[in-house]
C-alpha cells in the first residue's frame, strides 16, 4: 500500500518536498524552487499524486519511474536531458531501457503504467549540461551527472547554493550502473563533479535527505564511491579460480541473497561486465580463455 503526501523542508528559497519513508524507493524526494517569475518543480514523485504544488515548468533529473510518477499532475513544460528525452516521451521506450527479456519488459510497462502513472511525455523537451532556468531572483542550472542513466542530471540553484546530485543519493546501497544505458566510468567521473562544486547544502533524491557542508558531503561521498571499490574487492576474491560473467552475476555483486525478481540477474550480469572490464585494463584480472576470467 503506498503512501501519498509529503512533507516540506525548506533551505533557503528551495523546498524539499519530503516523500515518505524518507524518500526510500519507491518514493522519492521532490523539489520546489520559487522565483519572483515562476516556480519549477524538480522530479515529481509519488510523493505528488495526490497533492501537488503549482508550478510553471517541471524539470526531471532523469528518466526513472520514481522521479515521474507525478507528473501527470503537471499539464506545463517539461524537460530533462536530450540523452534520456526519448525514454521521459514514450514508456515503451522507459520500460526497454531496463534491458529485461521481452516477457519481463512487458511486466515493465505495465508496473509503469498501474504502480507509478507514468504515461507518455511527448511535448518533454531536451536540455544540455550548463543550461540555466532563469525564475527571477533565482536560477537552476543544469549539471549533467551521467552513469546511472546517461542523461542523469543535477541542478544547482542559486543565490541558495543548494545544489541536487539526483541519485548519487549516499546511501549504503551505493551506486547503481546497471541500466542499458549506465555507465560505471561516466558514474565515477560525475562523482568527482559532484566533489568539486562547493555548495552550502546537497540534495539527494531518496532516504540521506540534504547534507549541510562540503566537508560532510565530501565524508558521505567517500563511503558511497566506497562501495564500488567494495564491489571490485569481491570480484577479484571470486576469480581466484576461473569464472564466466553469467556465474559472478550468479554470485552477484549488487543485490544481498534474498533479493529476488526478474531484474537481478541482468542487473547483475551488466554490473560484473563493467567491473571486468575495469579489472581487466588494471591488469589485475585476465582472461584465461574465451568468456572465462581469473584474477592475475
Amino acid at each position: 500500500m503506498l503512501t501519498p503526501g509529503y512533507t516540506e523542508a525548506e533551505y533557503g528559497g528551495v523546498t524539499v518536498l519530503v516523500g515518505a519513508e524518507r524518500g526510500a524507493y519507491p518514493y522519492a524526494n521532490s523539489l520546489l524552487v520559487r522565483g519572483t517569475a515562476e516556480t519549477l518543480v524538480i522530479d515529481p514523485s509519488l510523493t505528488l499524486v495526490e497533492s501537488a504544488p503549482p508550478a510553471d515548468l517541471v524539470l526531471v533529473s532523469h528518466a526513472h519511474e520514481d522521479h515521474v510518477a507525478g507528473l501527470g499532475r503537471y499539464d506545463v513544460p517539461v524537460h530533462t536531458h536530450e540523452k534520456d528525452l526519448a525514454a521521459l516521451r514514450s514508456r515503451k521506450a522507459m520500460a526497454a531501457g531496463y534491458g529485461f527479456p521481452p516477457d519481463v519488459t512487458e511486466q515493465t510497462e505495465t508496473m509503469l503504467r498501474e504502480r507509478f502513472h507514468v504515461h507518455d511525455r511527448p511535448d518533454a523537451t531536451g536540455f544540455t549540461d550548463g543550461t540555466v532556468f532563469d525564475l527571477g531572483g533565482r536560477t537552476v542550472t543544469v549539471v549533467h551527472l551521467p552513469g546511472h542513466t546517461a542523461g542523469h542530471s543535477g541542478f544547482l540553484i542559486e543565490p541558495d547554493g543548494f545544489l541536487f546530485v539526483a541519485d548519487i543519493d549516499l546511501t549504503s546501497f551505493g551506486p547503481f550502473y546497471g541500466d542499458v544505458g549506465s555507465s560505471l566510468p561516466d558514474f565515477e567521473a560525475s562523482m568527482r563533479r559532484c566533489r568539486e562544486i562547493d555548495a552550502r547544502w546537497y540534495g539527494t533524491a531518496h532516504q540521506k535527505g540534504v547534507v549541510e557542508g562540503s566537508t560532510e558531503f565530501g565524508r558521505r561521498l567517500d563511503a558511497f564511491v566506497g562501495v564500488v571499490e567494495k564491489r571490485d574487492e569481491i570480484l577479484l576474491t571470486y576469480l581466484g579460480e576461473p569464472r564466466t560473467v553469467g556465474e559472478i552475476a550468479e554470485r552477484g555483486l549488487v543485490y544481498r541473497p534474498h533479493v529476488e525478481g526478474p531484474h537481478v540477474r541482468p542487473v547483475e550480469r551488466r554490473t560484473a561486465a563493467q567491473h571486468l572490464n575495469r579489472l581487466v585494463d588494471r591488469g589485475l584480472v585476465t582472461e584465461v580463455e574465451e568468456g572465462r576470467f581469473r584474477a592475475t
